[in-house]
C-alpha cells in the first residue's frame, strides 16, 4: 500500500464515479482502476461496487475513508513539520546556563528570541559552567552560557557580557558604608565563596587576585550558586567578591562595595559545538548576537 493509492481512493470515493476522479487527479481511467485493484487487494476486501446508479462504496470502503484520510493527513504534518525544522522555524532547543546569567543577559535574549521565533522551543537548565561543558561535548545541549575563559576545541563563542568585581558585605560589617574597598581590608575577615568546581577559572583568579594584595582567604563556606554566596553573606557567615550583576537580587542585609584598583573581569560566554548546524540553533545565535554588543558594554 502507498500514498497514491490512499489519494486515489478518496478521490474516488467522494466522487463515485471513475472519469470525474481521474480528471480530478489529473490521469486517465485505467492506472485508477488499477491502483483501486491493488489497494484492495492490499486491503483483503473489496471498497467499492457497480450499481446502475455507477460507484458505490462498500462497507469496508465506508469504514476505511476516515482512516485513509487521517494517514494523508499525518503525512502532511509531519512533512510540513519537518520543512519547518529544516527552515529553522520549528524546532526544540537545549539550552544550558549559570551563575549570574539570570541577572545579565539571559533574559532580553530569551525575550528577542521568542518575539522572532514563536514556533521554535526551549528547555532552559541551570548547570555549572563546568557540567554545561561535558553536556556541550556528549551533545546533550544546544548551547550554554558559561563563565570560563577556557573553551574546548570543537566550540565556537559568542562575548555575552563582562562585568566586574564587588565586595559583598553583611549590612552591619564595619567596611559597609566605604564607597571603595580595597582588597587588604578584607584580612581577616571569613570568606564564603562559590565552589571551585562549579566556576574553577574565576575561583583561581579570585584567590590570586587576593594574593596580589597578601590576603589569604578564610574561606568558612564554599557554595554553589552566586545567589547562595549572597544570601550567606546576608545573614553574616562572612564577606565575599562577587559579579558585580548580583546587586540585582535585592536581598535584605547585604551590601555591595566597589572594589579599588584593577578588578577581575567576570566574562559571560555563549557556547556551542562549531559542528552543529541547526537552522534552530543558528536562530537562537542569530538572538544572542542581537543582544550581546549592548551587553558587553555595559563594563
Amino acid at each position: 500500500m502507498e500514498l497514491r493509492h490512499l489519494r486515489y481512493f478518496l478521490a474516488l470515493a467522494e466522487e463515485l464515479h471513475y472519469g470525474r476522479a481521474a480528471q480530478r487527479l489529473s490521469i486517465t481511467q485505467p492506472p485508477l482502476s488499477l491502483n483501486i485493484q491493488q489497494l484492495e487487494a492490499s486491503v483483503g476486501a473489496p471498497l467499492f461496487v457497480r450499481n446502475s446508479r455507477g460507484v458505490a462504496l462498500t462497507a469496508a470502503g465506508q469504514a476505511f475513508v476516515p482512516a485513509a484520510r487521517a494517514a494523508l493527513d499525518q503525512v502532511a504534518r509531519a512533512s510540513r513539520e519537518a520543512r519547518e525544522v529544516a527552515q529553522g522555524v520549528r524546532g526544540h532547543l537545549q539550552v544550558g546556563f549559570a551563575g549570574t546569567v539570570l541577572y545579565r543577559g539571559l533574559t532580553p535574549i530569551l525575550r528577542r528570541f521568542a518575539q522572532e521565533h514563536p514556533s521554535l522551543r526551549l528547555s532552559l537548565r541551570e548547570m555549572s559552567s563546568s557540567d554545561q561543558l561535558t553536556e556541550l561535548l556528549h551533545d546533550r545541549l544546544d548551547a550554554g552560557f558559561v563563565h570560563t575563559a577556557r573553551v574546548p576545541p570543537g566550540c565556537s563563542q559568542i562575548l555575552v557580557s563582562r562585568q566586574g568585581f564587588v565586595a559583598c558585605l553583611p549590612a552591619g560589617h564595619a567596611l559597609a558604608r566605604r564607597r571603595t574597598l580595597a582588597l587588604g581590608q578584607l584580612a581577616g575577615e571569613p570568606f564564603v565563596l562559590i565552589d571551585r568546581e562549579v566556576s574553577p577559572d574565576y575561583h583561581d583568579r579570585l584567590i590570586a587576585l587576593c594574593a596580589q594584595h597578601g590576603l589569604e582567604p578564610d574561606t568558612r563556606v564554599a557554595l554553589q550558586h552566586w545567589l547562595s554566596v549572597v544570601a550567606a553573606v546576608s545573614q553574616g557567615l562572612g564577606v565575599s567578591l562577587v559579579p558585580e550583576a548580583m546587586r540585582q537580587v535585592g536581598l535584605p542585609g547585604v551590601v555591595f562595595v566597589p572594589l579599588a584598583g584593577d578588578v577581575p573581569v567576570y566574562d559571560t560566554h555563549c557556547l556551542w559545538k562549531t559542528e552543529r548546524e541547526a537552522p534552530a540553533l543558528a536562530a537562537f545565535l542569530g538572538a544572542v548576537r542581537g543582544i550581546a554588543p549592548a551587553l558587553e558594554s555595559q563594563l
